[in-house]
């Protein structure tokens, strides 16, 4: 099998974390001094149940200054964040849960995918109790689109076709720019093509496939 970078590799170990009772200023105290977007919201036994970000920060400080313009009426708690209402605004009330986790033996692609779907920048990394061990960003994830194109093509050369296929490495001419795929050659049947199409695109690092292969045994797919 093709192998691929790990959630894991690409994580930051040492998270800046807050629990369900931490105060709305403390939350956004340790957000600017780390300069980060989010945190996740841990209970007691470091099992994440929500992550706070600071959009999370700006909405309620909108809905805030709504009410006290008289743009909308305060619900519980909706008071400005200020000495008081800022303290009792925590971060349980303030996150969004359940929270969107990845595990660590995750491939790149699926982290990647998952945060797309899920329009999240972060994901907490969790092992099997779903207890804290990282945090992963889009930032982390985009350092394996900028292998080099040679590192690309040597591991579609030696990992698909070789490693996987049982191919022989110039058996398919394989041209790399910019992380774009560019497979030339001819093999024995077209689900052969189909799946050296596919454990291409699988590849860390690529960005998409262009294949200009054909089959001696059929028509190409």
């Amino acid at each position: 099998m093709t192998k691929h970078s790990k959630v894991g590799g690409l994580m930051t170990g040492e998270v800046v974390s807050v629990v369900p009772s931490t105060p709305f200023k403390e939350v956004a105290k340790r957000l600017a001094e780390h300069d980060i977007s989010g945190l996740p919201v841990l209970d007691e036994d470091d099992r994440v149940v929500g992550v706070v970000s600071e959009t999370d920060l700006l909405v309620r400080q909108a809905l805030a200054a709504d009410a006290v313009c008289g743009t909308r009426r305060p619900g519980p708690g909706a008071g400005t964040p200020g000495r008081d209402e800022g303290d009792a605004i925590t971060a349980g009330r303030l996150m969004s849960a359940p929270a969107v986790t990845v595990h660590a033996d995750e491939t790149v692609a699926a982290a990647a995918r998952t945060m797309l779907r899920r329009c999240v920048d972060r994901l907490p990394v969790v092992d099997d109790e779903d207890r804290l061990v990282g945090i992963v960003t889009r930032r982390d994830l985009l350092v394996v689109f900028l292998r080099p194109d040679p590192e690309i093509r040597r591991r579609v050369v030696e990992e698909v076709l070789v490693d996987t296929m049982g191919l022989a490495p110039d058996a398919v001419d394989v041209h790399v720019v910019d992380g774009r795929v560019t497979l030339e050659g001819t093999l024995e049947t077209p689900a052969q093509i189909l799946i050296v199409k596919k454990l291409t695109e699988q590849t860390d690092g690529v960005v998409s496939v262009s294949d200009r292969l054909t089959a001696r045994g059929g028509d190409s797919p």
